[in-house]
């Protein structure tokens, strides 16, 4: 039976590298975000309170339309960030910080949960949870352009909105992955030690944790 995952967390906290390496390991398809560009952007940066809730509508029916497409693949899927996030934390956050008006929060809301109730869910979220100093390293250690100007702050108030987001999350289980402790990028071990977990987790196992002394065996292998 094929399965849905999605892989969801913060910039910079490897979702990419995890799902391309996971889809190795476990013979899934990696799916990653269609490269697209947002006619909205350069707008959006120039004035984000009058072009916010019009970038954020963009990204959101495209992640909505790659959603529909998982669903209806023939294998098995690993997904690089879910549709949740553009809603629960993006747009959330920009709503925060006063670049959304009210009510065109509540409309662009309004339309997700509308869109959301006819979408099937995955059958997992892996929770990739990492502190502000890890997230900030692994950012400045990959050297992109666009992220240089990312701050700890900014990092920190989405870490608190995945926080929210994650702990009321029913749609599907979800597995959190305590990305401080796990290298699977320089340890084979942890990789596997997370794939052996996903499965537990899809074969409906509840509890499903990542003990320290398993953790620190792994890195061993």
């Amino acid at each position: 039976m094929k399965k849905f995952v999605a892989v969801a967390g913060n910039i910079g906290v490897g979702k990419s590298t995890l799902v391309q390496k996971l889809c190795l390991t476990m013979g899934y398809d990696p799916f990653f975000e269609p490269v697209t560009e947002n006619p909205y952007l350069a707008d959006f940066y120039r004035d984000m309170s009058a072009w916010s809730f019009h970038s954020q509508v963009f990204f959101l029916t495209h992640r909505l339309r790659a959603h529909h497409e998982i669903a209806h693949h023939q294998k098995s899927v690993i997904q690089d960030r879910s549709v949740y996030e553009d809603a629960e934390i993006f747009a959330h956050n920009l709503y925060l910080q006063g670049f959304i008006h009210p009510r065109d929060y509540e409309t662009y809301r309004n339309l997700y949960q509308t869109v959301i109730d006819f979408l099937p869910p995955p059958d997992l979220v892996i929770y990739l949870r990492a502190s502000v100093p890890t997230l900030m390293t692994r950012i400045n250690r990959r050297g992109r352009d666009y992220e240089k100007t990312i701050t700890a702050d900014y990092l920190n108030g989405l870490n608190n909105l995945y926080e929210k987001w994650i702990s009321t999350f029913t749609l599907c289980p979800v597995l959190t992955v305590p990305s401080d402790d796990l290298d699977y990028v320089a340890h084979r071990g942890h990789l596997n030690l997370i794939a052996r977990k996903v499965d537990e987790k899809l074969t409906g196992q509840e509890e499903v944790v990542f003990a320290p002394e398993e953790v620190a065996r792994a890195a061993e292998d």
